[in-house]
């Protein structure tokens, strides 16, 4: 739906008298008429309709087809006409008589384009002024806590219970990746707590900063990660004693949702071929198109077809590592033989090509050639480095506050959930 606005009018009260005051008995003292300023422009707001392009948005509203591709030239490297968006707000401003003035949209919660027409080109070819404005934003530091239970045994159904986006659960993902494997070791009971920043927008909740600190209980363990930004400016995790939660392979090259369907075995019924054969991986099951990344730092081997395993990628790694990600639907942007890639980074997503009776990754790890189960073998690995001696102390300082001040929110009676971050931003963009 788009609704016309109509410029707020401007009043302007001129009253103007005969002097000081009127004489005795005269009220005829000359007065003038307020003044109303006419309007000079309309301004349209609404949604972004499905399939629509910078082009097609714009010609619904009648701009000429030279201002648009003038306007589309104009966005050069700012901003690509392409990465339009369905659902998006935008806001246009238009002249009475349909010329345009300025066209505003909202990229993301974050930020939005905006695109002014100069003035005094109304004969000449159309010239734009095009720049990506930060939204003004508001943090605030805040805690959430989740739950696993029979109902909720995932982390991300948890905190959604909690009111929270998947984007809490994510970032606990991230923290912990070297520690647990969320497909898997996840108990009735066990519960986290996150010290994080609530992003607001004009009086809107519209995501989440960083995370500060977070403790995981699993299993009776306790599991800690603290957010501290080293001497280069890089923020890592790490555990209360300040040594690194990040390890050299993380736990799953896939989201922590999927689960295992097949394990590392010497021998196994081959679903397609019968008969018992060694199964040299596991098997996570996850929908097509699920993203899968590397687990290491390393360097793309391969990147093609592979017979049975279908399309697959190969990473090589240092300590004389291998691994081999297989049945994918298709291979990242990029990654071909010879290309470095850091850990985490996308490398390709889920398929069924190959020897597949279903949507699944089977992930395989070689040391020194050699095939090796990959959850033996990560457990195996030693953790990542400590925080250097000569910033343990400002490490210690935030370490502490930020467990105090989960712990005071811990003993606090919960909250009704927020659904913060839930809450999408429908509000065409503003100014700054």
């Amino acid at each position: 739906m788009v609704t016309r606005w109509l410029s707020i009018p401007l009043w302007l009260m001129v009253a103007v008298a005969a002097g000081c005051s009127s004489p005795a008995g005269r009220s005829d003292a000359p007065r003038k008429s307020d003044v109303t300023l006419p309007r000079e422009t309309d301004t349209i707001e609404g949604h972004v309709p499905q399939a629509a392009t910078l082009e097609t948005l714009l010609r619904q509203h009648h701009i000429h087809s030279d201002v648009v591709d003038s306007l589309a030239r104009a966005m050069g490297d700012v901003f690509n006409p392409r990465n339009l968006r369905a659902d998006q707000a935008y806001r246009l401003t238009l002249t009475l008589d349909g010329l345009f003035r300025e066209f505003q949209y909202q990229i993301n919660a974050n930020e939005f384009l905006r695109v002014v027409s100069r003035r005094g080109h109304e004969d000449g070819p159309p010239e734009f002024d095009v720049a990506v404005v930060p939204y003004p934003r508001e943090i605030v530091v805040e805690t959430a806590k989740a739950e696993i239970t029979r109902e909720r045994s995932s982390l991300i159904a948890a905190f959604d219970a909690a009111g929270e986006s998947q984007e809490l659960p994510l970032a606990l993902a991230d923290m912990f990746s070297g520690e647990i494997d969320f497909n898997s070791d996840l108990k009735r009971g066990d519960s986290a707590s996150v010290l994080f920043e609530r992003v607001r927008h004009d009086g809107e909740l519209i995501g989440y900063g960083d995370v500060h600190a977070a403790v995981l209980q699993n299993a009776g363990r306790r599991f800690v990660g603290i957010r501290f930004v080293g001497a280069d400016g890089k923020a890592g995790w790490y555990d209360e004693q300040g040594r690194s939660l990040k390890r050299q392979f993380l736990k799953s090259p896939l989201p922590f949702e999927p689960h295992v369907t097949s394990g590392y075995s010497a021998s196994r019924l081959h679903p397609i071929y019968g008969g018992y054969r060694a199964h040299l991986g596991v098997d996570y099951a996850a929908p097509v198109g699920t993203a899968v990344v590397a687990v290491a730092a390393g360097t793309v081997e391969s990147a093609d077809w592979s017979g049975d395993a279908g399309r697959m990628v190969s990473l090589r790694h240092a300590g004389g590592y291998e691994t081999f990600y297989l049945h994918l639907s298709s291979c990242a942007p990029g990654i071909r033989p010879g290309v470095h890639v850091d850990q985490g980074q996308l490398i390709g997503r889920v398929g069924m090509t190959g020897a597949a009776t279903g949507p699944h990754l089977d992930y395989r790890i070689k040391k020194n050639g050699v095939h090796v189960n990959p959850m033996l073998e990560r457990s195996r690995m030693p953790p990542g480095e400590p925080i250097a001696p000569e910033a343990i102390e400002a490490f210690a300082r935030e370490r502490d506050q930020a467990l105090r001040e989960l712990k005071v929110a811990a003993a606090k009676k919960p909250a009704a959930p927020k659904n913060a971050a839930n809450a999408k931003t429908t509000k065409a963009p503003k100014h700054s």
